[in-house]
């Protein structure tokens, strides 16, 4: 029977938001509600995967239309049971909750309700009460639907929230796949298929991030965009704000410090706010006081004959500027060297599911270890995660799921179209994080393929005109001589794994690694990073001479690289990131449960390679000359 995994054919129009994407917060104003917690689940095993579409499940409870389980979101679904069909499972899953909602939320008609689902992994549609509300492409960023008017219709009854998630890849998705159909019924039984991927990590599936429901006025802030400088001791901020609901209204928008003292003011919907005496965003362990973020509180009122509505939101805040020279990344016009790691959103059993523990315990790694930065590898994370960054002053290389483009056909215009709006997504939800001072449109692309320039070209020229405050970058592994959108990158960024890969001979590092730096400069005179580099270990393995997979080898890979980025970072390179864990991937001859290139394990514990780079990266803080010589962590914020 031919699988039919069509993620458009069930799909019509929706009540989706087309305007800003404000992280929600509570206010005078505004009300959150969370649903995490135990949600009813039923994955759909049919050969087609579409029963569910065809007995129209989101139209009754989940439970009335077969057998159902429990599963916590947010997680992902793979490693919750015992079954393994489920783990590796490709097609539709569906959630359900029963919500209750406040009873002032439906009588008051003046009260926007607004479902949130802050990340699904791939394709979502969203019912309330069984009428469609919501559909969403892509697996990492947030989508809402007003659901106001639905929950009134019968205000008694419980609020019956449907979610049914498909994790397909196709060669149109972000990040792209094959489904390849096993027809050789010799070996395969009949309708068994694949998820072919070209990327180096599990494709975990289900609701990852919370759902909210929350509220605001009728007339309400929808957006706001802020652009920091600064000249001497003053700040400037340049704002604007959305507001949606009413004809006209009244703002007053005002930036308040730490201590709750406003320091400017203003009652126009756009302008400039001036901050004498400005305290600036820095970076971790550039500065004694890092992290530093001011508080904008927009303040709408809107009055007519009968009432008066009035809405508050407050954004975090930080002054500062990024630029590039040809040699260096400069923060507030000081150089800036990325001393960091590639992370993943992965850890044991819940797969993607946010995870405040291990949010912190990462964070604490983060600040051991003397890191003061890492790349969203391959995909844009969690705003909670961007919000401790901007709090503590991680830089952030902002990537989108643009990972395993490798077949010719994923530079097509519906690839494209569908990469630009993942970019206008993402730009939109993170424009405002200090901490965020790049955005990368991809990993390891097929960059030398002759579509790439005019795919890289139009693709990074949109992010620009998106936002034309932040440098944009791709990371490659393709040769420079014949990389096709590098001409169109602010940065170089390259993945170099010389004595993994091939020439697994320690001696060997030093010679290509310095070359490839050379050649990359020599042709683009651009500064350049390495994005990754690393070798796999199990941890506790060992033997001396060093051999690959031996806590020493990683151990020796390592520092070699270190010479050589000592000598080159004098002169236009401008950063090192290395992978922090390890992570899950799929089976393989040469993945071991997963990726082992972690100076930490998945578990979150170091190996030996993790104190060679925890000396490393704290000798490198304490070179810059320009906070206090902290020596070992914790160290004040």
């Amino acid at each position: 029977m031919l699988l039919v995994l069509c993620l458009f054919a069930v799909l019509d129009s929706a009540l989706m938001l087309d305007g800003g994407m404000l992280f929600p917060r509570e206010s005078s104003s505004r009300e959150v509600k969370n649903l995490d917690g135990l949600w009813v689940f039923r994955a759909d095993k049919s050969a087609d995967r579409n029963q569910g579409f065809r007995e129209s499940w989101y139209k009754q409870s989940l439970s009335e239309t077969g057998p159902v389980i429990e599963m916590p979101v947010p997680a992902s679904y793979n490693d919750i049971t015992q079954d393994a069909t489920l783990r590796d499972f490709i097609g539709w899953v569906w959630y359900e909750r029963e919500v209750v909602i406040p009873s002032r939320w439906i009588s008051d008609e003046g009260t926007r309700v607004v479902l949130r689902v802050g990340s699904a992994h791939y394709y979502s549609v969203v019912w309330v009460n069984g009428e469609k509300v919501a559909q969403h492409e892509g697996g990492h960023l947030p989508f809402e639907a007003e659901i106001g008017s639905l929950i009134r219709k019968n205000p008694t009854m419980l609020c019956r929230i449907t979610i049914t998630v498909n994790n397909t890849l196709t060669l149109e998705t972000l990040p792209p796949g094959i489904i390849q159909h096993m027809d050789d019924r010799t070996r395969y039984p009949d309708g068994y298929f694949i998820q072919k991927i070209n990327f180096d990590f599990f494709n975990y599936a289900g609701i990852h991030r919370s759902v909210l429901v929350y509220t605001t006025p009728k007339a309400y802030v929808d957006d706001i965009t802020v652009v920091t400088d600064f000249s001497d001791n003053m700040g400037f901020v340049t704002y604007q704000v959305s507001v949606r609901g009413a004809a006209t209204a009244t703002l007053k928008v005002s930036l308040m410090d730490k201590d709750g003292h406003c320091v400017a003011s203003s009652r126009e919907p756009s302008g400039v706010l001036s901050v004498t005496d400005v305290k600036l965003w820095w970076p971790y362990l550039m500065h004694e006081n890092p992290g530093y973020l001011y508080s904008m509180e927009v303040c709408l009122m809107v009055a007519d004959e009968s009432s008066t509505c009035e809405d508050v939101y407050a954004l975090p805040v930080g002054i500062r500027t990024v630029s590039v020279s040809s040699t260096q990344f400069l923060i507030n016009n000081k150089p800036f060297y990325f001393h960091g790691v590639n992370k993943h959103e992965d850890s044991d059993i819940r797969g993607k599911g946010f995870d405040w523990p291990l949010i912190v315990k990462d964070f604490n790694l983060l600040k051991w270890l003397g890191a003061n930065s890492f790349r969203t590898s391959h995909y844009p994370y969690a705003e909670e995660i961007l919000q401790m960054c901007d709090r503590h002053g991680i830089v952030v290389i902002d990537e989108c799921p643009g990972v395993g483009i490798s077949d010719v056909r994923s530079f097509g215009n519906m690839s494209l179209t569908h990469h630009l709006e993942v970019m206008d997504e993402l730009v939109r939800r993170d424009k405002n994080h200090p901490s965020v001072v790049m955005w990368s449109v991809a990993n390891e692309p097929a960059s030398e393929m002759p579509p790439a320039e005019f795919y890289f070209k139009t693709l990074i020229e949109h992010t620009r005109a998106l936002d034309s405050t932040r440098p944009v970058t791709y990371v490659t592994n393709s040769n420079f001589a014949t990389d096709k959108g590098a001409p169109f990158v602010d940065v170089i960024c390259v993945n170099s794994y010389f004595s993994w890969y091939h020439d697994p001979d320690l001696e060997v590092i030093p010679i290509p690694a310095n070359t490839q730096f050379e050649n990359w400069y020599g042709k683009y005179q651009k500064p350049s990073f390495r994005a990754s580099i690393g070798a796999d270990v199990l941890p506790g393995l060992h033997s001396d001479p060093p051999v690959m997979f031996t806590e020493e080898y990683q151990s020796f890979v390592l520092q070699s690289y270190h010479k050589v980025f000592d000598q080159m970072r004098k002169k236009y390179v401008i950063g090192e990131l290395i992978w922090n864990c390890d992570f899950m991937t799929l089976q393989g001859t040469t993945r071991v449960v997963g990726n082992k290139k972690g100076i930490f394990t998945r578990q979150r514990q170091p190996k030996a390679a993790a104190f060679i780079l925890k000396e490393r990266y704290w000798r490198l803080a304490n070179e810059t000359g320009r906070h206090p010589p902290w020596t070992k962590y914790p160290c004040p914020l």
